[in-house]
């Protein structure tokens, strides 16, 4: 990961500056984005990020396990981030042992959506 986005991303309460990642990680995540290509809420392909489940920084230990990524996005489609509003409950600062359910629910939710006569036309 390039020095200024991880210090932008620490800024933002993604990560603490002193988390190291693995050497391994660069391809852990790029084999994940193979398996799972689209973000697992919204089905966007955009702005995609490999979110562990488990935080990184609470659980190192993690961090290269498959068990422990989701793919997100922060494409903001629809207006959501979909990041941060589910596998960090709106504050980077926190985190959803539950997010892998909730963007299953809501996938599904946002797939079946009823729509106004209008707007099935």
């Amino acid at each position: 990961m390039p020095i200024i986005k991880r210090l932008v991303d620490a800024a933002k309460g993604k990560h603490p500056v002193t988390a190291a990642r693995s050497g391994h990680w660069s391809t852990v995540r790029k084999q994940h984005l193979i398996l799972h290509p689209v973000c697992e809420l919204c089905g966007g392909s955009e702005d995609l990020e490999v979110h562990h489940v488990r935080p990184f920084h609470l659980h190192p230990d993690l961090e290269l396990d498959p068990s422990n990524l989701v793919t997100l996005c922060e494409a903001k489609k629809g207006g959501i981030n979909c990041h941060l509003a589910f596998g960090h409950l709106g504050n980077f600062r926190s985190f959803n042992v539950d997010v892998r359910a909730d963007a299953s629910t809501w996938h599904d939710k946002i797939k079946n959506r009823p729509l106004s006569d209008k707007e099935q036309a």
